[in-house]
């Protein structure tokens, strides 16, 4: 069974990414920096990313999506990273060892609220497997989820340690599938259909040509703003619309992951600036953080003059100044206000678990774009 379920999923994630598109497929180009060859988390040399999606009957649509940060050994070969907390109502497994140490040591994952679990364990016995690493007994599994509840019944808890491994032996480079896949396969976002997104930034040489690569699991909820478009308002779907037009009432809830990872030279303090910076492009995005949302950013660097190896006495980093953070703070704006765009236009509708979500009408979103 477990075999025709993924089986399944392969087919359906193939189905629901070549019937979505992306933001600039529509010649909508936001910010001013150029993107990487895939426009995705990928343009980051060495990062690799991995989808199992769930689907199953009539109620499961869930999954795991796993982010592998360089080749090499993770544990042995830490890398820097930070963790910004926008709004806390959410889980973060590993988060308060990254606020201590300031680095990460396995690969991220990202899978819905009750399978948090399943991503520890696939993690830590993906770590204990690994050569090197057979002295080991401690791992800080990183793990972040949302709750995909509305089309996926969470319950169940189908996602196991087997999936989480799983998503890691099928990551690669280039492109990334979008919209309904792995983590993303339940999510929903503005009241429609929510997903996996991805953007890059790369920055011209004179700012250091270094690139910046953002992946997000949407399922939050807000004023939808496309590129300074009110486009929630437009189509008369937005949170509190009981309250100001007496209308039917969008929930403002859910959560949302953003993981950022760059090839910049940055410690765990200057990166856990840039995971702030993140939180603005879901400020652009209309998201407002509501009291019912978990809303997190992990910033990463794999600089591999700068990935931290325990085995050695001493630790001798290159690093930025903070003059040149400026730049960096803007791309990692500007990839995450368009993965976030992404992961809406990438989506299809789902219906699961007794209710339909639609997706963006993204022809008339094109429309507003043509006549603003």
């Amino acid at each position: 069974m477990k075999r025709s379920i993924v089986l399944f999923a392969a087919l359906f994630s193939v189905i629901s990414v070549s019937a979505g598109g992306r933001l600039r497929d529509y010649s909508i180009c936001p910010g001013i920096f150029k993107t990487g060859e895939n426009n995705a988390i990928t343009d980051v040399r060495g990062v690799k990313v991995g989808h199992v999606t769930l689907v199953s009957g009539d109620d499961v649509r869930t999954g795991v999506t796993a982010i592998i940060p360089h080749e090499g050994n993770i544990f042995q070969k830490k890398c820097p990273a930070a963790l910004y907390v926008g709004n806390g109502f959410g889980k973060f497994a590993g988060a308060t060892q990254i606020n201590e140490l300031g680095n990460i040591e396995t690969p991220i994952v990202l899978t819905n609220t009750l399978s948090v679990s399943a991503g520890i364990q696939g993690l830590v016995t993906y770590t204990l497997n690994q050569r090197g690493n057979e002295k080991v007994r401690s791992v800080n599994a990183v793990v972040g989820e949302t709750n995909d509840g509305k089309l996926n019944n969470i319950r169940k808890r189908v996602v196991t340690e087997k999936h989480v491994l799983q998503a890691i032996n099928n990551a690669k480079g280039g492109p990334v599938e979008e919209g309904n896949v792995g983590a993303g396969t339940g999510t929903v976002c503005f009241g429609f259909k929510g997903g996996i997104g991805t953007s890059s930034r790369v920055l011209p040489e004179s700012l250091g040509g270094y690139t910046v690569g953002v992946l997000v699991q949407s399922n939050y909820g807000g004023i939808l703003e496309i590129d300074g478009v009110p486009v929630g308002k437009k189509l008369g779907k937005y949170s509190f619309k009981e309250d100001v037009e007496k209308e039917e009432e969008l929930s403002p809830d859910g959560s949302c992951m953003m993981i950022i990872i760059t090839d910049a030279p940055l410690d765990s303090r200057n990166l856990q600036r840039l995971a702030k910076r993140a939180f603005m492009g879901l400020a652009k995005t209309g998201g407002i953080a509501s009291n019912g949302s978990g809303d997190y950013v992990l910033a990463v660097s794999v600089n591999k003059d700068n990935l931290i190896d325990s085995r050695t006495p001493y630790y001798f980093p290159t690093l930025l100044h903070n003059d040149a953070m400026s730049p960096l703070f803007a791309a990692a704006i500007e990839a995450t206000e368009e993965a976030l765009w992404n992961s809406l236009f990438a989506a299809s509708t789902v219906t699961s678990n007794g209710i339909t979500i639609e997706a963006l009408p993204v022809e008339e979103v094109v429309e507003m774009f043509k006549n603003r």
